[in-house]
C-alpha cells in the first residue's frame, strides 16, 4: 500500500505543479486541458488499485466538476440540443434512484419491527439535525437566497445509499442503516417539502404540493418499480397475475395519454387536477417499468449488479449539468459553499452519533445513525433543483456535498473499521 500511495501522491503533486505554474503564467491553453486530462486519468487508474478503488467515484466527480468549470458550454449544449432539458434530467435522476432501488429489498422495511427505537432515533435525528444545521449555516455565511435554499434542501432530503456502503465498511449496524435509509426515503415526500416550506419559503418560492409530487416522481416511482421487481421474485401466482393486470392497464392508460389523450385532458381540467392525473400516470408507469425490468433480469441475470454503475453515470451527468450551469455562482461563493458543506456534513456525523448514544443505542448502532444523518441523497436534491428550474443556484450545494461526503464518509468508515466497538 505504501509504494502505491507514493505513486498517487506524486501524481497529484505533479498535477498541482503543472497547473499552478501554467496558471501563474496565465497560459490557459496548457493548464486547463492538463487539469482535465490528469484528473480523468487519475479516476481511471484508481479502478486498478485495490487499496484506493473505493475513492474512484469521488475522483470521477472531481474530474467532471473540473471539466464542467473549464468548458461549461461543451456540457450544456451538444449541437442545438440543451443537455439541461427537463425530461433528460428527470430520466437521469430516475435512473439514479432506480439503480439505488435495485439494491434495496422489501425485507429492509422489516427492520422497523425488529429495532423500532433505533429506527425512530435515526429518522428523528435525520429530519431535524440536517435541516436545522443547514438553516443555521446559511444565516452565518449569508449566502444569496437561492444558494442558501440549496443548502437547506440538501439537509432536508432523505439519506442516500452511500450511508449503507459506509456502514458496511465501518462494520457497524448495517441492518439498521438499511432500514433507516428505506424509511426516510419513503417519508421524504412529506418531510422534505415541509422543511423547505418552513425554512426556505422566504428564499425561494416553495409549493408544498408541487414539491411533494416531484419527489414522488423522481424518487418513489423509480424505487417503487425496483421494489416491485423484488416482490415479483417471490410473489405467488395470484400476486403475479394482479401485478401483470395493473401493468397492462398502465400500458393502455399511457398509450391513451400519448396518442391525444393528454391534449383532451388539458382542455377539460384545471392545472392542479392535471398535476394529479400526471402523477397517477407516473405511478402506473412504475408497474410497467418494474414488470419489464423483472422480465429482462431473466435473460440478463447480471443486470441487478450493473444498475449501480448506471446510477453512478446518472450522478456524474447531473453533477456536470449543475456545475456547468452554476459556474459563475461557484466562482463567487464556491469556497464558502465548500466550507459550509463540510461543516454541515461533519455536524451530521457528530450529532447523529452522540444523540443516538444519548438515546441509549449501542456504539455500532450509533455509528450507523451517524452515517444516516451525515450522508444525504444528493441525487434527490439535484432533481428537485432541476424541477424548480434553478439547477445553477439551488442545485450547487448538492454538487459540492456529493464528493465531499464520499471522502469524509470513507475516512470515518475506515477509522471505525479499525476500532471495532465491543
Amino acid at each position: 500500500m505504501y509504494p502505491l500511495a507514493k505513486v498517487y501522491g506524486g501524481w497529484i503533486l505533479l498535477t498541482v505543479a503543472i497547473v499552478a505554474s501554467t496558471w501563474l503564467m496565465n497560459d490557459s491553453a496548457i493548464w486547463q486541458p492538463t487539469l482535465v486530462v490528469l484528473t480523468v486519468a487519475l479516476a481511471i487508474t484508481l479502478r486498478f488499485s485495490k487499496n484506493f478503488r473505493g475513492y474512484q467515484f469521488t475522483a470521477w466527480i472531481i474530474a467532471v466538476v473540473a471539466a464542467a468549470m473549464i468548458y461549461p458550454q461543451s456540457f450544456l449544449h451538444v449541437g442545438d440540443f440543451d443537455m439541461k432539458n427537463k425530461w433528460v434530467m428527470l430520466i437521469a435522476i430516475q435512473m439514479v434512484m432506480f439503480g439505488m432501488g435495485t439494491q434495496m429489498s422489501l425485507r429492509d422495511f422489516a427492520g422497523v419491527a425488529k429495532a423500532p427505537r433505533g429506527v425512530f432515533v435515526g429518522i428523528f435525528c435525520h429530519f431535524t439535525v440536517m435541516p436545522l444545521v443547514g438553516f443555521s449555516l446559511v444565516k452565518i455565511f449569508s449566502f444569496p437566497p437561492e444558494i442558501a435554499a440549496g443548502v437547506i434542501l440538501i439537509g432536508s432530503c432523505s439519506s442516500g445509499l452511500a450511508s449503507n456502503v459506509m456502514a458496511y465498511m465501518a462494520k457497524s449496524n448495517l441492518a439498521l442503516s438499511v432500514t433507516v435509509t428505506a424509511v426516510t426515503t419513503m417519508i421524504a415526500p412529506i418531510m422534505t417539502p415541509l422543511w423547505m416550506k418552513l425554512l426556505a419559503g422566504t428564499m425561494v418560492e416553495v409549493s408544498f404540493f408541487k414539491m411533494m409530487v416531484e419527489i414522488i416522481k423522481i424518487v418513489l416511482v423509480p424505487i417503487g418499480a425496483a421494489l416491485l421487481h423484488d416482490y415479483l421474485k417471490h410473489a405467488s401466482s395470484r400476486g403475479r397475475e394482479i401485478v401483470f393486470a395493473i401493468a397492462a392497464l398502465a400500458v393502455a392508460w399511457l398509450a391513451f395519454l400519448i396518442f391525444g389523450g393528454w391534449q383532451l385532458l388539458q382542455q377539460n381540467f384545471a392545472p392542479d387536477t392535471l398535476t394529479t392525473i400526471s402523477l397517477g400516470g407516473f405511478l402506473l408507469s412504475a408497474f410497467v417499468i418494474g414488470t419489464v425490468y423483472h422480465a429482462l433480469t431473466k435473460y440478463f441475470p447480471r443486470l441487478d449488479k450493473f444498475m449501480p454503475t448506471m446510477a453512478i453515470v446518472g450522478i456524474l451527468y447531473v453533477t456536470a449539468m449543475t456545475t456547468a450551469s452554476g459556474r459563475d455562482n461557484l466562482l463567487k461563493v464556491g469556497a464558502l459553499l465548500f466550507v459550509a458543506s463540510m461543516l454541515h456534513n461533519l455536524a451530521g456525523y457528530f450529532f447523529g452519533y452522540f444523540l443516538s448514544r444519548g438515546a441509549g443505542l449501542d456504539k455500532n448502532s450509533a455509528r450507523s445513525i451517524a452515517f444516516e444523518v451525515g450522508l444525504q441523497n444528493g441525487g434527490m436534491a439535484s432533481g428537485l433543483a432541476s424541477a424548480m428550474g434553478k439547477l445553477g443556484t439551488v442545485g450547487l450545494a448538492a454538487a459540492i456535498f456529493i464528493p465531499w461526503m464520499n471522502i469524509s464518509g470513507s475516512v470515518l468508515a475506515n477509522y471505525w473499521s479499525k476500532r471495532p466497538a465491543k
